[in-house]
């Protein structure tokens, strides 16, 4: 049995100028321990999947239009609310973006952390070990300082570390990270893809990666959607995508990704 299948599924919001088709029939799935990133640029629906795995999509205005969400075998969109919070976390965990507003500003990194740990896995009995232990995990130093530390008190990178502990505290089998780097300096960016890279060998989980980046998908994902206006246009293995693409959009987006030692006057564009 899949970890993870998404069967036609189409999301659309209704707005006051008229519903607007968010996400058009994709279709995907997953294993325990595989990889996939999710790419397209701003808008073209990868974010509205990411949210939709456990209906985190506030409805309305969002409506889901046609389409199943299997975890486990078991369709997400007929679960009820509380069976839908027993999959947010311990099966499906989420790193956003922008961790300085996902972070609550008025706890500590302890406290955040161990709310998921009590909520989903109520057998541990020690919290405080298991809040050091995820925040060394993920390569913090100093974690019995930090983790009464508030969110302000760290920098970019740390708070991105700390989102991480959050999600990984859960002990989730898919990890699901949204353009976890966006914010950060490439510096920094570089440590948390070799973190999650190291964390996915070492844990097993399955991960999802949401980004707009071709450059940072080679070495930790397996496989790559593309994403267009909504709709998957070009699925395949990460190698053989990169090195052969297939769809306009796909060469397009590789063509943007800078290269040292190659000058270019301008970057493609494809008309809508």
């Amino acid at each position: 049995m899949s970890l993870l299948e998404i069967h036609n599924l189409s999301i659309r919001f209704r707005t006051d100028a008229g519903e607007l088709d968010a996400v058009k029939r994709i279709s995907f799935s997953m294993r325990d321990g595989d990889s996939l990133a999710i790419v397209g640029e701003s808008g073209s629906g990868k974010s509205v999947t990411a949210l939709s795995l456990t209906r985190l999509l506030p409805s309305p205005p969002a409506e889901y239009a046609g389409g199943k969400i299997l975890y486990c075998g078991e369709d997400v969109l007929k679960m009820s609310d509380r069976e839908v919070r027993k999959v947010r976390g311990a099966g499906i965990a989420y790193i956003f973006q922008e961790p300085a507003t996902s972070l609550n500003p008025v706890y500590t990194i302890r406290s955040q952390i161990a709310e998921g740990i009590r909520l989903h896995r109520p057998d541990v009995t020690d919290i405080d070990s298991e809040v050091l232990r995820w925040l060394g995990a993920v390569g913090i130093v100093d974690p019995e300082k930090r983790m009464h530390d508030y969110p302000h008190q760290l920098s970019g990178g740390m708070q991105q570390r700390a989102m991480i502990a959050m999600a990984l505290g859960c002990r989730p089998r898919l990890l699901v990270a949204d353009e976890p780097t966006t914010a950060l300096d490439v510096t920094i960016q570089a440590q948390i893809l070799a973190e999650l890279r190291r964390l996915r060998a070492e844990f097993g989980m399955a991960l999802i990666l949401i980004t707009h980046n071709f450059a940072i998908i080679r070495g930790l994902c397996d496989r790559v959607a593309v994403m267009f206006r909504g709709e998957i246009v070009e699925y395949g293995d990460t190698e053989s995508l990169l090195k052969n693409p297939q769809h306009p959009y796909t060469k397009a987006l590789i063509a943007c990704v800078p290269q040292l030692g190659i000058k270019r006057a301008r970057l493609r564009t494809i008309e809508f």
